[in-house]
């Protein structure tokens, strides 16, 4: 469809210490145990004392606010004949969302800063927006682990330093959800939102502050936690990164994950995602030989095959990243869609667990598609919203129903 990142062997191998070092740290402060725990029956969802010094790429009633943008979408058929869609930013819904966005800054430190550069404001365009049609949605900037520190002309960072680094990003998250919890909740069901650092920041999150509190679990309709290995019991929905908090298996379910990372083809063993215990994110020490990697298929919860209702921004992406881009799909709208071009199930061998992307073969379709274009061990990585947006922003506004009953 495009080039979306260099997939020289030096990036992937750069990219994977990053993304590993990255994990390790948040699991040492989960196996570390913190004084911000929740025991069982803790009757305040967030202290008073809560900071409320976030800088929030989106907040409701924020000037310039991504998250709250022209939804036009070119809906363009296999018979390439197209209609435009049209969709509005909910005027009142019944929850909230709050998105952690995953690595896009190009900033050249090892952490960013808090500045709302182009690609915090274009990812959060691409995977977060749409949601303003069934949420609140509350962004928050944070110092995350930027892409320099992943392109580094240094072949291996320091393990200490990124570990700090990993740290301080999640401190920030930490303390955003605090912020949101005590001057913006207001008692309302939320959506988690994360991909890729995102999620594991939101995986972290969830394992300390909300999984062992049943004050803020109550809150949780639900968590999407796409492209960044959430782990399970094998043969059940719980018992891996969390104890109470399952998968969700149907569209009415609340409480729950969605997670999967999606591919082409079955995963290599030594892929990114997908596999528990294997590749770049597996964690020095962690018993996996009871884990598994969660897979929810956001197009059929249930089990079996579901189509995809893949949207994609037709912007070109800014900074750094637009460096390994290549032209986005042409439409005079700010969104494109193509119905019936994608279709997935969740997928089991060799260990792996993943969302299977499967293209539709119509003659004469003349539609762009996808590929596997920064190698078999990332897969879809990229694509992993994009694919399902629809789909997923479908499944916030029917859990936030069933929520409300």
């Amino acid at each position: 469809m495009r080039k979306l990142l260099d997939c020289s062997p030096v990036f992937s191998r750069r990219i994977a210490i990053i993304i590993a070092m990255a994990v390790v740290a948040a699991m040492s402060l989960s196996c570390g145990g913190s004084s911000s725990n929740k025991a069982a029956g803790t009757p305040s969802v967030a202290p008073t004392s809560a900071p409320s010094n976030t800088v929030w790429l989106c907040k409701p009633g924020a000037t310039d606010n991504p998250c709250e943008g022209d939804l036009t979408t070119t809906v363009v058929s296999a018979d390439n004949t197209s209609k435009t869609e049209t969709a509005s930013v909910a005027k009142d819904p019944p929850i909230d969302c709050f998105y952690v966005y995953p690595t896009v800054s190009g900033q050249t430190t090892l952490n960013a800063n808090l500045n709302i550069d182009p690609e915090e404001k274009a990812i959060a365009v691409a995977q977060a927006a749409r949601f303003s049609t069934v949420c609140k949605v509350y962004a928050p900037m944070y110092r995350q682990l930027t892409l320099a520190a992943i392109n580094s002309p240094n072949a291996t960072p320091d393990p200490t330093a990124v570990a700090d680094a990993a740290k301080l990003a999640y401190g920030d998250v930490l303390s955003a959800w605090q912020d949101y919890l005590a001057h913006y909740n207001n008692g309302r069901g939320v959506v988690l939102i994360g991909h890729s650092q995102g999620t594991m920041m939101l995986t972290e999150l969830i394992a300390k502050e909300i999984d062992p509190n049943p004050d803020v679990r109550k809150l949780l309709v639900s968590a999407l936690l796409i492209g960044g290995n959430v782990l399970e019991a094998k043969g059940k929905d719980v018992g891996g990164d969390f104890q109470n908090i399952p998968a969700c298996r149907s569209d009415t379910q609340t409480g729950c994950v969605i997670a999967y990372s999606s591919f082409l083809e079955q995963p290599p063993a030594n892929s990114y995602f997908g596999i528990a215990g294997a590749g770049a994110l597996a964690t020095s020490g962690r018993d996996y030989s009871n884990l598994e990697v969660m897979c929810t298929n956001p197009a059929s919860l249930s089990g079996g095959s579901g189509d995809l209702l893949a949207y994609f921004p037709t912007a070109t992406f800014p900074g750094v990243l637009g460096t390994y881009l290549g032209t986005p799909p042409q439409a005079s709208t700010p969104w494109v869609s193509y119905p019936g071009l994608y279709s997935a199930a969740c997928k089991s061998g060799g260990g792996a667990n993943w969302l299977q992307i499967n293209i539709a073969n119509v003659a004469g379709d003349q539609r762009p598609k996808i590929a596997e274009t920064i190698g078999a061990i990332w897969g879809l990585h990229l694509y992993d919203y994009g694919l399902a947006l629809g789909n997923l922003v479908d499944l916030a506004g029917k859990q936030a129903k069933a929520y409300g009953q």
